[in-house]
């Protein structure tokens, strides 16, 4: 995606996630260990490519971004994999992504990014509060747990809206909510 016109700049900022797609949880000892010794998205990439998808240039994890209390509208995806088995441990999952840009406005610099998006009735474990979105980028050296980003989309594709509390904010024993995102429009 090129910055544009009619790119929309939303505000985010980032938050720790379960260090699966990148493989920290099994380089730290305060996180549960992850069943993926290189991260899935390692393990993921050649599945991708395979597939046309090449994220050669992108470091193999996620960065999180937190919209809360707002969650994201996704639509029409760049592209979409349904079932892609990528391993034995579980069924396969279904992926979409769409190209975003990420900006830090403070250091002033942009990064291209893609949302990462494994869609919620497909995969088994490590769900996302519903106001977090994945996106992969280029390795950023200096991005600071907490910090204030913008991701830049398209207004007809992506949208911010409100979101009511999920059950978990809400005190619920229910247990964790998956990722409540609308499915996206193929």
């Amino acid at each position: 995606m090129t910055t544009s016109a009619s790119t929309s700049w939303l505000r985010c900022h980032k938050v720790d996630g379960h260090g699966v797609a990148s493989g920290v949880a099994n380089r730290d000892p305060s996180r549960p260990p992850s069943p993926y010794p290189e991260g899935s998205i390692a393990m993921q990439m050649p599945h991708f490519a395979a597939r046309g998808l090449d994220l050669t240039g992108f470091w193999p994890g996620t960065i999180n971004l937190s919209f809360a209390p707002c969650s994201i509208r996704l639509s029409n995806p760049d592209v979409s994999f349904a079932d892609l088995r990528w391993t034995d441990r579980h069924p396969p999952e279904t992926f979409s992504f769409w190209s975003v840009q990420l900006r830090d406005p403070l250091r002033q610099w942009i990064h291209p990014a893609l949302i990462y998006y494994p869609h919620p009735e497909t995969k088994v474990r490590h769900h996302q509060s519903n106001a977090v979105l994945e996106v992969l980028a280029p390795w950023i050296g200096d991005l600071q747990p907490q910090a204030s980003l913008q991701i830049g989309v398209d207004p007809n594709r992506i949208v911010l809206h409100p979101s009511p509390l999920d059950r978990e904010s809400a005190g619920s024993r229910a247990g964790p909510r998956p990722r409540a995102f609308a499915p996206p429009d193929a």
